[in-house]
């Protein structure tokens, strides 16, 4: 099948499926006498493999990884473990982040009616968000 059957098949654009190849992902293909490159099924399991990864959260770096060592005979499931666990520790994280960010625009959606309006070119809401971070950096000093 040529590039665009591929991406059509996969939903995947046919320029990243080139991308793919220029950073190694995806071997160099076969090609037609006029150019054109030819895919099979290996190819469509290899795009598919990569698209699946990277929907859990896997980088282009870390597929690469993954194939070479799948390639070289190591089995890669424990590194894909351990990129797994970074990535929970990661969401963890932004979790948290989000959840008190949540925390302070509830506060500070609680607040807003109170505020006194500053300059007319100035939300009073990123005002007071300002003046309260500046208040705490005076005192840190």
């Amino acid at each position: 099948m040529r590039i665009g059957e591929l991406g059509d098949r996969l939903s995947v654009n046919p320029k990243t499926i080139r991308y793919y190849e220029s950073i190694g992902l995806l071997p160099e293909p076969a090609r037609t006498p006029s150019g054109y490159r030819v895919y099979d099924e290996s190819d469509v399991e290899r795009v598919r493999f990569i698209k699946t990864a990277q929907r859990l959260g896997i980088t282009l770096d870390e597929i690469k990884e993954i194939l070479a060592l799948r390639e070289r005979g190591e089995p890669p499931c424990s590194y894909v473990r351990d990129i797994l666990a970074k990535e929970v520790a990661d969401i963890d994280q932004r979790i948290g982040d989000l959840q008190r960010l949540r925390e302070e625009l509830v506060t500070l959606e609680a607040v807003a009616d109170e505020l006194p309006e500053p300059d007319i070119r100035v939300c009073r809401l990123i005002d007071h968000v300002r003046r309260r971070a500046e208040e705490g950096a005076d005192a840190a000093v």
